[in-house]
């Protein structure tokens, strides 16, 4: 497993990434840098814990809005089905939500 140094909303952090999965998680690094930017810049929201939440939850949101099939990506055995009403793996989001926060629900 490879590490990569990466920014969000002003912040490095370090992550794990899998062989070959740099593009994917430089891209989902984007999409929540810009998610929590935006939330920023709008003013109403000050505090990074909150503003990480409200992001994942406003990126979540737009997973569970795309179409089933470009939702449920193919699984290996082991993993968790994605929930059959919102065709979103809510496990596996919710366990990357908790690894970003930390333990404490803080972020790192």
């Amino acid at each position: 497993m490879k590490q990569l140094e990466v920014t969000i909303m002003g912040q490095s952090y370090i992550l794990g990434c899998p062989d070959g999965g740099e593009r994917a998680l430089l891209e989902a690094v984007g999409n929540v840098d810009q998610e929590m930017c935006a939330i920023r810049d709008a003013g109403k929201v000050r505090a990074r814990e909150r503003i990480a939440v409200l992001a994942a939850l406003n990126l979540a949101y737009q997973l569970a809005e795309r179409p089933l099939a470009a939702a449920t990506p193919a699984r290996s055995a082991g993993q968790a089905a994605p929930d059959p009403a919102h065709g979103v793996d809510l496990e596996a989001l919710i366990g990357r939500i908790d690894e970003t926060l930390g333990r404490d629900g803080q972020l790192l």
